[in-house]
């Protein structure tokens, strides 16, 4: 099964991404979380990163996307994966779709967190105190909300044509919510 987890920054989406994964046995594929460790690792692929991340801008498809595919390549993937922060755009949706379709596999369920933008805020001005995250900084904090809103909310319209987009209150306990997710995936 494979499920792509949408939402804007601080929506709660690597969290729960996390707890489905476990319960599906399938990985989790989190562009943040590779893009992170390329950063911390130093690679040319990470230090070109760091100059887009640093900004709360996106890190151009051309660095994200060979990253993806490598992943999806992996032998764990083979019967699916929760996409976490990729596709962003329709550009990257067409890839995923082509990307699956050539293997006879398909998106099964897009799971849209909602969260206000007040809520997100705070969400992430906190995690910058407890991690500092350069990307929490309150200046990337308003570009990464404006770019999520520019770019990745018209994925829910590409989407919803499909009829595979359910949207889950991302307010309430983490359980809560994964509550609400186990019961749109039926597991």
């Amino acid at each position: 099964m494979f499920v792509l987890i949408l939402g804007a920054p601080g929506s709660g989406k690597g969290t729960q991404g996390k707890i489905l994964a476990e319960r599906l046995a399938v990985p989790k594929i989190t562009t943040g979380d590779l893009l992170r460790a390329a950063m911390k690792e130093g690679t040319p692929l990470g230090l070109e990163a760091k100059k887009f991340y640093d900004d709360g801008k996106l890190v151009p498809d051309s660095i994200i996307l060979g990253m993806i595919k490598e992943q999806l390549d992996r032998p764990e993937a083979k019967n699916g994966a929760i996409l976490d922060g990729f596709p962003r755009t329709a550009a990257q949706a067409e890839l995923v779709d082509k990307t699956l379709g050539q293997r006879g596999q398909r998106l099964n369920h897009i799971l849209l967190l909602d969260v206000t933008e007040d809520e997100l805020v705070r969400r992430m001005s906190a995690r910058a105190q407890v991690e500092g995250r350069a990307d929490d900084a309150p200046e990337a904090i308003a570009t990464r909300l404006q770019v999520y809103q520019r770019d990745t909310a018209p994925l829910i319209a590409h989407y919803a044509q499909r009829g595979i987009v359910h949207r889950v209150p991302g307010t309430g306990t983490v359980d809560q919510i994964a509550g609400d997710i186990k019961r749109i995936i039926g597991r």
